[in-house]
């Protein structure tokens, strides 16, 4: 990108400058400080032309919607469309989940995002004695597809699409979801949306689990295997480094470990026999956007780069779709404080535009309540709002990837990308994703840079602003959405209703005829939709899986 002659005039005129910096600081008595970015990686003085001297520019930046889609994967990016406004929501009730949807969609969001209550995250239903206390606290609960036909009352599923963040029982939901849509009318083939799916990093990082890795594996691609033949539009994994992240590891970590998780889903449906164009272009990825601002940008243009590397040299894809790393972004839960709540819509408004910087296709932006409780309607409203002045007034979108070029973003991108595939090869050394989770190595490495990254703000070397620096004893008052213990039991009610209503010998064969497949290594997709359409409970089903597949224990890694 620069001549031969040029840069050797620029070295030695930095040699130069860096002499007068050295002067300056000595003569101000000014102390020699290391800078790094939030996950401790470096960050030089002064970025030129020397720091990416080495670049072609075709290969390592190129055109919009080209390969290697370092600048996006669209041609026109948001000068021809937006991003997905995608709130994530769920709300103690089915009716209150589908009262706050339609609320959302009102007020200008674009695409709909489920949160699930942990009993429902685990396969429990709500009357199961280890769902006590628990039910609709942390999103909605979902028994049987009684309650999926409520959150979606008067929603038409052939007008949005919707992600539904849910891992164990992924494909349980994804089941009632396509029934749902059957009872408006709107074939499988019409709706579009993405369930999570992602049991790699359940096991790196968010521990919610239910049966072994293997067993997990083999359900997820049936989950892709039945989608690429009956529910084309749907995305089929959701292959996250948020939770990655949010459970500690620095953002070469995430985007390391994701990949590596992503290419651990590939190889196991090429395994099964598909072909990968066939699946891989319905494969999306979940990341965090953390409050280090350029460090996030790196790491959305760096993920991009080295997936589409991936896919086209390592697994031969012909279809350019197959290259591109389609992705949603969630401004970073894990910098959100209890402490001074309202600084919390600063750091999701940096956040969220790294995310819309960094090329995003949908965004999440949390709600400064969110470190307390499930949002309110004030505060989810000034999150979504968020969102809309960052698309309607910053200008951002004016022009693609506008940070293409700096010497400062090129290089830590290149940087990024470089440590990331030190990661990538060594977990291939190990034998492969499934093989180094089973020894424990991703949960290592982000145990020992959370640990890290603690005791820097314990100390104060990183600096949490009203926890560790400008702290004040004031208490500021905000609102907290609590759920009434009286909706869990109204939830059990109904539950118990349906189990007395339905056609229980029915329930008993679909889960019989599930429990064969299960044991005979058949597709369970068209067992699990005769099931959940049968209105066999969540618990049902997955009970089903546990006696047949065993349930998962984490070892625990120290």
């Amino acid at each position: 990108m620069f001549s031969p002659k040029t840069i050797e005039q620029v070295r030695e005129m930095q040699e130069t400058w860096l002499r007068r910096l050295e002067d300056h600081r000595c003569a101000h008595g000014e102390r020699m400080e290391r800078f790094t970015t939030v996950s401790g990686q470096e960050i030089k003085p002064l970025y030129t032309p020397l720091d990416i001297s080495h670049h072609d520019f075709l290969e390592k930046i190129g055109f919009p919607g080209e390969y290697p889609y370092t600048r996006g994967i669209q041609p026109n990016m948001y000068r021809g469309r937006l991003w997905t406004m995608r709130m994530f929501a769920g709300m103690g009730t089915a009716e209150e989940t589908n009262e706050r949807f339609r609320y959302l969609l009102s007020q200008g969001q674009t695409g709909l995002s489920v949160a699930f209550d942990m009993p429902t995250l685990m396969g429990r239903d709500s009357d199961d004695p280890l769902s006590r206390g628990e039910v609709g606290k942390c999103g909605v609960a979902v028994d049987t597809l009684a309650d999926m036909e409520i959150i979606f009352k008067d929603i038409p599923l052939d007008k949005v699409t919707t992600s539904m963040t849910i891992n164990p029982p992924a494909s349980i939901l994804l089941a009632m979801y396509i029934a749902v849509a059957e009872k408006q009318g709107v074939r499988k083939d019409q709706i579009g949306g993405t369930i999570q799916n992602d049991m790699l990093k359940e096991f790196i990082a968010q521990k919610t689990f239910m049966l072994p890795l293997r067993p997990s594996m083999r359900i997820i691609v049936d989950t892709v295997e039945y989608c690429t033949r009956e529910v084309p539009r749907w995305n089929t994994i959701s292959i996250s480094g948020y939770h990655i992240r949010e459970a500690g590891a620095t953002a070469v970590q995430e985007l390391a470990f994701t990949l590596a998780d992503g290419i651990g889903y590939v190889e196991a449906c090429l395994e099964r026999g598909l072909k990968v164009d066939e699946f891989a272009p319905r494969f999306s990825f979940f990341f965090d956007s953390h409050i280090d601002f350029f460090e996030e940008i790196a790491k959305f243009r760096a993920a991009r780069r080295m997936w589409a590397k991936i896919m086209r040299e390592r697994f031969g894809a012909k279809d350019p779709r197959s290259w591109m790393l389609r992705f949603h972004t969630q401004t970073a839960g894990c910098s959100l404080t209890a402490q001074q709540p309202y600084n919390n819509v600063i750091r999701t408004t940096l956040e969220a535009l790294a995310a819309v910087l960094g090329g995003t296709q949908s965004l999440h932006t949390n709600s400064l309540d969110e470190v307390l409780a499930l949002p309110s309607q004030e505060a989810v409203t000034i999150a979504l709002r968020t969102q809309q002045i960052i698309a309607e007034e910053s200008g951002v979108t004016n022009t693609i990837d506008p940070l293409a070029g700096s010497y400062f973003v090129e290089a830590l991108t290149d940087e990024m990308e470089a440590k990331a595939w030190e990661y990538i090869h060594k977990i291939d050394e190990l034998g492969g994703i499934v093989r180094a989770i089973e020894l424990g190595y991703p949960q290592k490495e982000i145990a020992e840079a959370a640990y890290t990254y603690q005791r820097e703000v314990d100390s104060g070397k990183r600096v949490i602003v009203g926890v560790n620096k400008y702290v004040t004893d004031e208490e500021i008052p905000v609102e907290i959405l609590k759920i009434d213990e009286a909706r869990e039991q109204a939830q059990i009610r109904r539950l118990r209703e349906i189990k007395k209503t339905r056609d229980n010998s029915k329930v008993r064969k679909c889960l019989d005829e599930l429990r064969r497949a299960s044991e005979e290594n058949r597709n369970l997709l068209p067992y699990i939709l005769d099931a959940v359409k049968s209105y066999a409970t969540l618990q049902e089903i997955c009970d089903v899986w546990r006696q047949v597949f065993g349930e998962y224990r984490d070892p625990g890694y120290f």
